[in-house]
């Protein structure tokens, strides 16, 4: 009897309770996403540190998930980071994709702007990593805390459309990628809602995201990225 009682207080003070998330981490995770946005202006668009801007934001919010995940072993399903619903959450988005890049394709032609070269197979590779963080911070941390924000109630749709017109402006002042990643946010906003999975909204991100700028917008990222520092 003494070594059951034993075995059950142990098990019991294993479990880590889990306290609901405040409004007031749910706003200032909403603030990081937008000072994230303001930085890319700053490092990106005007300093011209790119890669470093990139490496430095994807190491900060790692250690931020992690961080999180130490307090609350649950938070990474509730973001999105699980497998189980994988090949479900890649056979609903399949379709848009492949429709996607069908498009790319026909205005890239249209425009005279296709220019595929071996640089977009490391983009192809490496991109869904920085495409994850994107989705993490837009439709995980935006979308996801405005849904669930406990003293503003706001409608779905509603969401949707301020995640999709964040996003969006992000990517000024390329109208192309304004307009790729408006319509990219409202799909991505509309699935996260109902399932999540950030591991495949990643994925699809970086592919259509190369892809987007070797057909439509006719750059290679892979050379002003990577190229100038060799």
């Amino acid at each position: 009897m003494k070594n059951r009682l034993t075995k059950y207080l142990t098990e019991f003070s294993s479990i880590k309770l889990t306290r609901p998330i405040s409004d007031k981490i749910r706003v200032l995770e909403i603030a990081g996403v937008i000072l994230t946005g303001i930085g890319k202006f700053i490092f990106m668009d005007y300093l011209n540190w790119r890669l470093p801007f990139v490496v430095v934001a994807i190491l900060a919010w790692t250690f931020y998930v992690y961080y999180r995940y130490k307090k609350d072993r649950n938070v990474l399903s509730d973001w999105g980071f699980q497998l189980g619903n994988f090949k479900t959450v890649f056979k609903l988005m399949l379709p848009f994709a492949i429709i996607a890049i069908a498009v790319f394709f026909l205005v890239g032609y249209i425009q005279g702007t296709i220019n595929l070269t071996w640089h977009i197979i490391p983009l192809l590779i490496t991109y869904p990593i920085w495409g994850s963080i994107q989705q993490f911070l837009t439709i995980g941390l935006l979308a996801g805390n405005l849904k669930d924000l406990k003293r503003v109630k706001l409608k779905k749709s509603l969401i949707i459309l301020l995640t999709a017109i964040v996003f969006s402006l992000v990517h000024y002042p390329s109208l192309w990628l304004m307009l790729g990643t408006f319509i990219l946010a409202l799909f991505y906003g509309y699935i996260y809602l109902k399932v999540k999975n950030i591991y495949v909204m990643g994925i699809i991100h970086g592919w259509l995201g190369a892809l987007f700028y070797y057909t439509v917008v006719g750059q290679d990222p892979f050379a002003e990225v990577f190229l100038k520092y060799f």
